[in-house]
């Protein structure tokens, strides 16, 4: 403990007798002794309290003061400030100065263990210093007792002090002109040199400016500075060299005034362009731009030289000076960026003069670039301290060298930056602004991922910094379909929520959410290589652009859209299925998938034996590869051994490569983004992709699962197939019976009293619980479509009310499908009524009872025998003709396609799944009904058949005398026109294919025209 001070001695004293008073050991060589003091010194050295800040605590002192000065304390505030300020100014013991932090911490102590000082009562004591005894005793007179000492002639005067001229002899330099040898003093030596010199403590004030102007560096900032000295040897002269060389070959050249620096002086400069300083005397700001000045010179290095290497620096240094404008701006200035979720409300930069703050996506793309600078920046910290300590020769070459991968790295960010963010035009939305950072983040990793190992590092640090930019689009997905709540203040993701419209809608499934797509040029991603900008503002695209989204996403995105909007509607309904999740416990999206990229990374770390047995699977594999790739490139006349076996490489990662591309014949996707980085798309595909499918399945099928059982979406279903597509026969056989028989009376039938009376009889006989959703209407039809009989049927539309959120695939455009095929349904249910309702003694009995009466013109035309007849088979014919399309529709149409709608629907894995299954069912039927308008004409014809058995139904019913013989052959003839233009259509259609389901028609019809 020799080189302890007398403070540490005093310390170690105090702490033992600190433990022996606490744990009453008095052997202090015990171990547990030993382990206390241990921990007391540990405690004492590396505590890890903060210092005392002085400025709180005078903040303290004066708002005391002011406290009794409030209360009227005047005596009290004035002895306050006076002994706190005599305290602070007077000299403690082993402290150096006064207002130290040891002032400081001893005002503190005795603040915090005050208590209200204003109601204490206080009167000041007066204190006597005391003062020094003098010592009289003659010390000298005391230890020289019995000594002669011979004072000489002169007695008073002072003994001499060599002291002075052993110092002036000390500084003075050994001279070497004897020796030939001249000396060389650089200013490292004079350094050295300077630092022998006594310090401040032991010069009065009028030495401590001289030392200090000798140890402080030159203002070399400063007009016409004093130079400093360096050394005379020729390396160290080669700009006067190349100088004196320029004005004795050149008449014309005219030396400049130059500023000289040292190399430290340009390395130091250089260190704190890239930590950000912009006023530097080397390196000057201009409008965003960072120069070099041109009177810069050091002494051994020409000036070209020189500059060109600043100039390097100078455009790295505008890189990081923009970069370090835009995390301040986003920021808003603050000296210690909070991570993104925290900072999500901090207020945005005064330079924007705006009260909203930065979206999200900009925040942590920010924040991920402060990380980056808060390492570069370390780096220089330890560059500057290697400089200053001067164990080692720092030159600029080498400080270039050392930072070289940073400045490559900062090269590209920026090149990022003016892509991703700089060049967007100012005004563009939010989301279209992180949607094209998102973007550009992502081509750059996959431009700079095919380069393959030669830009690792920048696929690290791109891939680190796109993992933090889109943790605020996670985060949203993330609440979205966990919570079902699109939480996006700044309305940064690409769907925007429509708040006009509720989420107990029936339009809510297909208006509330709104998708937005990015418009960007074809060339972005070869201008992205040349660190060119790439716009990304129009909504409307011209011929040169195309609409992308955020393209991570995309495969994904459907997902992403049906397990929210189900989320939501669960939240929404009453339901027992979905459970509220406990964010406690549950781990988020982004968490998720940084602990899936990390498993992913630590996957290869196995066993030797298993590597190397790896290693020769992937050897073989690798070999068969590149057959099976070079064999697909030369089918576009390339022959590249090299390029094959990087694809096979590339490739080797996908466990389908031999079910895509080992088949015979090979189709390549050569999309913009299928052919590109395949090992950042595996890294999604297997590390973000899953939780987003496990989480959109779970809560789409909850959503389905409650539709199916709580709401009755299959019940729903079938009664509409029931109602509408008449499979409920029972029930809708007495309703349009009713409205048949009326119309076979010639009574009025077109009553909505009547009508809504006699379906609600039908249906609530056999299906109460529907009598009340099912209504029909009468709509106004124009009189003139109703020149036909069969047209009398137009306008009779049934309603059936779904209720919510049924009715989300159930809508009111589905009920007017459904009605169409319900008017048909109907009009051949009435044909075929009509024909089925006929009987044969009405027309018998009314032809005997004309045969008396006869005439012997019409006797000689036609008997009444053979007249009858023909009606009989005229109503065969007919009747063949509407069981055949009757059957057609209700049993190949209407029964198979229900079947296999049946099945789908079991299938279905959301609701918009769903939703499609039902419009293609309905299409479907609608189509092979022959209600489509490409096949209008087919109906028309059919319609045609069906007046006409309508027409023969009144004529049969008004007797035989009741109409001429003419009209049984017009309807003959118009019959036949029908049947074979109906025949000859559906038989080449058949032929062509192209609608398989007439075949059935098609036969059943030929089958009747062959035996017209």
């Amino acid at each position: 403990m020799a080189h302890w001070s007398r403070f540490e001695k005093e310390l170690e004293l105090e702490t033992r007798r600190l433990i022996s008073h606490f744990t009453s050991i008095q052997d202090e060589e015990d171990q547990n002794f030993q382990m206390a003091l241990k921990f007391a010194w540990s405690n004492f050295k590396f505590h890890r309290f903060l210092d005392v800040n002085r400025h709180n605590v005078q903040r303290s002192i004066n708002g005391i003061h002011e406290k009794l000065m409030v209360h009227s304390d005047l005596s009290k505030a004035e002895s306050w400030l006076r002994l706190t300020e005599e305290f602070l100014s007077s000299p403690l013991p082993n402290t150096e100065g006064t207002k130290s932090d040891v002032h400081y911490s001893v005002v503190a102590l005795l603040l915090h263990l005050s208590d209200s000082p204003s109601n204490t009562n206080y009167c000041e004591r007066p204190r006597l210093k005391e003062t020094e005894k003098e010592d009289k005793f003659d010390w000298a007179k005391y230890l020289m007792e019995g000594e002669d000492i011979d004072t000489g002639p002169f007695p008073d005067t002072p003994e001499w002090s060599e002291d002075e001229s052993e110092e002036e002899d000390s500084q003075q330099p050994l001279s070497r002109e004897d020796s030939g040898i001249q000396v060389d003093r650089t200013p490292q030596e004079d350094h050295e040199q300077n630092d022998k010199t006594p310090s401040v403590n032991e010069m009065g004030e009028s030495d401590s400016r001289a030392w200090l102007e000798q140890h402080i560096v030159t203002s070399y900032w400063v007009p016409n500075s004093p130079r400093f000295p360096h050394s005379l040897h020729l390396h160290s002269n080669l700009y006067n060299v190349w100088d004196q060389h320029l004005y004795n070959t050149g008449p014309l050249y005219l030396p400049e005034e130059k500023s000289f620096f040292t190399e430290t002086q340009v390395i130091r400069e250089t260190l704190w362009l890239f930590s950000g300083v912009k006023k530097l005397f080397i390196f000057q700001h201009n409008d965003g731009k960072v120069t070099v000045r041109n009177d810069v010179v050091v002494t051994h290095l020409t000036n070209n030289c020189l500059h060109s290497v600043l100039e390097h620096i100078a455009a790295y240094g505008q890189a990081v000076s923009r970069l370090q404008k835009f995390i301040d701006e986003v920021t808003g200035h603050s000296a210690e960026p909070c991570p993104p979720g925290l900072n999500s409300s901090s207020s945005s930069s005064s330079s924007k003069k705006s009260s909203d703050p930065p979206f999200r996506t900009y925040q942590a793309f920010v924040w991920a670039l402060y990380k980056y600078f808060t390492s570069f920046k370390e780096e220089l910290n330890t560059i500057e301290k290697d400089v200053i300590a001067k164990d080692e020769t720092v030159t600029l070459s080498s400080v270039l060298e050392r930072l070289s991968p940073h400045l490559a790295q900062i090269t590209m960010l920026h090149r990022v930056f003016c892509i991703g963010v700089a060049d967007v035009p100012p005004g563009t939305p939010n989301v279209l602004r992180a949607s094209h950072l998102l973007n550009t983040l992502y081509k750059a990793i996959i431009e700079y991922d095919s380069v393959g190992e030669a830009s690792e590092q920048s696929v690290a640090l791109l891939f680190s910094l796109w993992v933090e930019t889109v943790r605020p689009y996670l985060e949203i997905v993330d609440e979205w379909i966990v919570h079902g709540h699109l939480f996006d203040p700044a309305k940064e993701f690409i769907i925007q929520r429509n708040k006009d419209v509720p989420v107990n809608h029936r339009d809510f499934w297909y208006a509330t959410y709104t998708l937005y797509s990015v418009s960007e040029t074809v060339e972005s991603e070869e201008r992205l290589s040349d660190a060119a900008s790439g716009s990304s503002g129009g909504e409307q695209a011209s011929s040169s652009r195309q609409h992308t989204m955020v393209s991570f996403l995309k495969p994904v995105l459907k997902q992403i859209i049906m397990a929210g909007k189900s989320m939501q509607l669960l939240r929404n309904l009453d339901c027992k299925e979905t459970a509220q999740p406990d964010d406690a416990e549950r781990k988020s999206l982004y968490t998720l998938f940084l602990e899936s990229v990390q498993t992913r990374l630590w996957h290869g770390e196995e066993s030797p034996t298993n590597t190397v047995t790896k290693q020769q699977a992937t050897k073989k594999s690798l070999i068969k590869m590149q057959s099976i790739v070079a064999r697909h490139l030369e089918l576009d006349d390339i022959h590249d051994p090299l390029l094959a076996i990087n694809f096979a490489r590339l490739y080797l990662e996908q466990n389908d490569f031999h079910e895509k591309f080992s088949v015979g014949n090979v189709i390549l996707d050569r999309s913009s983004e299928s052919v590109t980085c395949q090992t950042f798309e595996l890294t999604l595909r297997s590390c973000l992709y899953p939780h987003i499918e496990r989480r959109y399945i779970e809560c789409c099928g909850n959503l389905m699962r409650t539709l199916k059982k709580d709401y009755r979406l299959l019940g729903y279903l079938q009664a509409m197939r029931n109602y509408f597509l008449l499979e409920a026969g029972d029930t809708m056989y007495d309703f349009y019976t009713a409205i048949f028989d009326k119309v076979l009376e010639k009574e009025s039938w077109q009553q909505l009293a009547f009508l809504n009376v006699q379906l609600q009889e039908a249906v609530g006989q056999r299906q109460p619980e529907d009598s009340n959703r099912l209504s029909i209407f009468l709509e106004t039809i124009d009189p003139a479509r109703k020149k036909q009989p069969v047209n009398n049927l137009d306008g009779l539309t049934l309603s059936y009310k779904v209720p919510w959120p049924v009715d989300i695939v159930m809508s009111s455009e589905c009920q007017k499908i459904y009605n169409q095929v319900f008017l048909l349904l109907l009009q051949i249910k009435w044909a075929k009524y009509s024909l089925d309702t006929l009987r044969f003694s009405d027309l018998t009995v009314a032809a005997k009872t004309q045969e008396g009466g006869q005439s012997e013109e019409s006797t000689a035309k036609e008997p009444i025998n053979q007249q009858i007849h023909r009606m009989f088979l005229l109503r065969v014919k007919l009747m063949h003709f509407v069981n055949s399309l009757h059957n057609y529709i209700m049993t190949r149409i209407l029964h198979s396609t229900g079947l296999e709608f049946q099945h789908q629907v079991q299938e279905a894995k959301d609701l918009d799944q769903l939703i499609k299954i039902h419009y293609r069912y309905l299409s479907t039927i609608h189509d092979r009904c022959l209600l489509r308008e490409k096949v209008s004409f087919v109906k028309e014809a059919i319609m045609k058949v069906l007046n006409l058995v309508l027409i023969f139904s009144d004529r049969w019913q008004a007797g035989f005398g009741a109409w001429k013989i003419e009209s049984i052959d017009k309807m003959e003839s118009d019959f036949k026109n029908c049947h074979m233009f109906l025949v000859t259509i559906l038989n080449k259609a058949v032929c062509r294919g192209s609608f398989p389901h007439l075949e059935s028609l098609a036969l059943s019809l030929m089958a009747g025209f062959e035996q017209c």
